[in-house]
Protein backbone atom coordinates (compact mmCIF):
# COMPACT_ATOMS: atom_id res chain seq x y z
CA UNK A 1 0.00 0.00 0.00
CA UNK A 2 1.38 3.39 -0.90
CA UNK A 3 1.65 5.80 1.83
CA UNK A 4 -0.13 8.97 1.64
CA UNK A 5 1.27 12.08 0.41
CA UNK A 6 1.61 14.01 3.74
CA UNK A 7 -0.57 16.94 3.61
CA UNK A 8 1.23 19.91 6.02
CA UNK A 9 -0.92 20.93 8.81
CA UNK A 10 -2.82 24.16 8.05
CA UNK A 11 -3.53 26.34 10.99
CA UNK A 12 -6.91 26.22 12.59
CA UNK A 13 -9.30 28.48 10.66
CA UNK A 14 -10.42 31.66 13.16
CA UNK A 15 -13.35 34.12 12.73
CA UNK A 16 -14.40 35.87 10.01
CA UNK A 17 -12.69 39.28 10.02
CA UNK A 18 -14.72 42.15 11.99
CA UNK A 19 -16.96 39.61 13.79
CA UNK A 20 -15.82 40.79 17.31
CA UNK A 21 -15.04 44.52 16.20
CA UNK A 22 -11.46 45.62 16.39
CA UNK A 23 -8.34 43.60 16.11
CA UNK A 24 -7.07 43.17 19.34
CA UNK A 25 -3.99 44.90 18.35
CA UNK A 26 -6.12 47.86 18.11
CA UNK A 27 -7.63 47.43 21.16
CA UNK A 28 -4.32 47.02 23.28
CA UNK A 29 -3.25 50.44 21.74
CA UNK A 30 -6.51 52.40 22.74
CA UNK A 31 -5.62 50.93 26.19
CA UNK A 32 -2.61 51.86 26.70
CA UNK A 33 -3.26 54.99 25.41
CA UNK A 34 -6.05 55.64 27.78
CA UNK A 35 -3.99 54.62 31.15
CA UNK A 36 -1.19 56.30 30.19
CA UNK A 37 -3.58 59.41 29.82
CA UNK A 38 -4.84 58.59 33.09
CA UNK A 39 -1.60 58.46 34.86
CA UNK A 40 -0.71 62.14 33.08
CA UNK A 41 -3.87 63.23 34.82
CA UNK A 42 -2.83 61.71 38.48
CA UNK A 43 0.31 63.11 37.75
CA UNK A 44 -0.37 66.57 37.01
CA UNK A 45 -3.49 66.48 39.83
CA UNK A 46 -0.88 65.67 42.75
CA UNK A 47 2.22 68.27 41.42
CA UNK A 48 -0.39 70.99 41.17
CA UNK A 49 -2.08 69.75 44.44
CA UNK A 50 0.83 69.56 46.50
CA UNK A 51 2.47 72.95 45.59
CA UNK A 52 -0.29 74.70 46.46
CA UNK A 53 0.09 75.26 50.65
CA UNK A 54 -2.56 77.71 52.06
CA UNK A 55 -2.10 81.42 52.67
CA UNK A 56 -2.41 80.58 56.60
CA UNK A 57 -2.35 77.83 59.13
CA UNK A 58 -2.24 76.94 62.86
CA UNK A 59 -0.30 74.55 64.49
CA UNK A 60 -1.20 73.53 68.17
CA UNK A 61 1.89 73.70 70.19
CA UNK A 62 1.01 73.07 73.69
CA UNK A 63 -2.23 73.06 76.17
CA UNK A 64 -2.39 74.02 80.02
CA UNK A 65 -5.89 73.07 82.43
CA UNK A 66 -5.81 76.18 84.48
CA UNK A 67 -9.11 74.75 86.53
CA UNK A 68 -12.73 74.07 85.67
CA UNK A 69 -12.94 77.18 84.21
CA UNK A 70 -10.25 77.58 82.00
CA UNK A 71 -7.44 76.69 79.46
CA UNK A 72 -4.69 78.19 78.42
CA UNK A 73 -3.55 77.25 74.43
CA UNK A 74 -0.11 78.05 72.60
CA UNK A 75 -0.11 77.55 68.97
CA UNK A 76 1.82 79.02 65.99
CA UNK A 77 0.20 80.73 62.82
CA UNK A 78 2.07 79.92 59.55
CA UNK A 79 1.35 82.55 56.62
CA UNK A 80 2.41 83.55 53.46
CA UNK A 81 2.14 87.42 53.82
CA UNK A 82 3.10 87.72 57.22
CA UNK A 83 2.27 91.51 56.80
CA UNK A 84 -1.79 90.64 56.44
CA UNK A 85 -3.64 90.59 59.91
CA UNK A 86 -5.66 87.18 60.87
CA UNK A 87 -8.07 85.70 62.78
CA UNK A 88 -7.83 82.00 64.69
CA UNK A 89 -10.65 80.17 66.10
CA UNK A 90 -9.38 78.67 69.63
CA UNK A 91 -11.44 75.90 71.39
CA UNK A 92 -11.35 74.01 74.28
CA UNK A 93 -12.92 70.51 74.31
CA UNK A 94 -13.99 68.12 77.47
CA UNK A 95 -13.38 64.47 77.52
CA UNK A 96 -16.07 63.64 75.20
CA UNK A 97 -14.54 65.73 73.01
CA UNK A 98 -17.29 68.69 73.19
CA UNK A 99 -16.92 71.92 72.38
CA UNK A 100 -16.89 74.09 76.61
CA UNK A 101 -15.19 76.78 75.54
CA UNK A 102 -14.01 78.95 72.35
CA UNK A 103 -12.35 82.75 71.43
CA UNK A 104 -11.69 84.44 68.32
CA UNK A 105 -7.90 85.51 68.64
CA UNK A 106 -6.55 88.36 66.25
CA UNK A 107 -2.85 87.79 64.79
CA UNK A 108 -1.30 91.40 64.30
CA UNK A 109 0.45 91.73 60.89
CA UNK A 110 4.01 90.70 61.31
CA UNK A 111 7.84 90.36 59.48
CA UNK A 112 7.84 86.59 60.00
CA UNK A 113 6.02 83.94 58.66
CA UNK A 114 5.91 82.04 61.75
CA UNK A 115 4.76 83.63 64.78
CA UNK A 116 3.70 81.68 68.27
CA UNK A 117 0.55 83.48 70.23
CA UNK A 118 -1.11 81.98 73.98
CA UNK A 119 -4.60 82.16 74.45
CA UNK A 120 -6.89 81.86 77.68
CA UNK A 121 -10.07 80.20 76.58
CA UNK A 122 -12.89 80.35 79.67
CA UNK A 123 -14.99 77.55 79.71
CA UNK A 124 -18.27 75.84 80.84
CA UNK A 125 -16.77 73.06 82.59
CA UNK A 126 -13.33 71.41 83.14
CA UNK A 127 -11.31 70.40 79.91
CA UNK A 128 -9.18 68.19 78.73
CA UNK A 129 -7.67 70.26 75.60
CA UNK A 130 -6.94 73.08 74.01
CA UNK A 131 -6.40 73.14 69.85
CA UNK A 132 -6.40 75.95 67.43
CA UNK A 133 -9.35 74.90 65.02
CA UNK A 134 -9.20 77.37 62.37
CA UNK A 135 -7.69 80.82 60.98
CA UNK A 136 -8.23 82.95 58.31
CA UNK A 137 -6.36 86.44 56.69
CA UNK A 138 -8.46 89.45 57.38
Amino acid sequence: MPDAPEVPDAPPPGPPPDRYGSRPGRRAARTAALVLALVAALVAAAWFGLRSTPPIQGHDVAFRVLGDDAVEVTFDVSRTGPARPATCRVEALNASHAQVGVVTVDVPGSEHARVRLTTTVRTSERAVTGTVTACALD
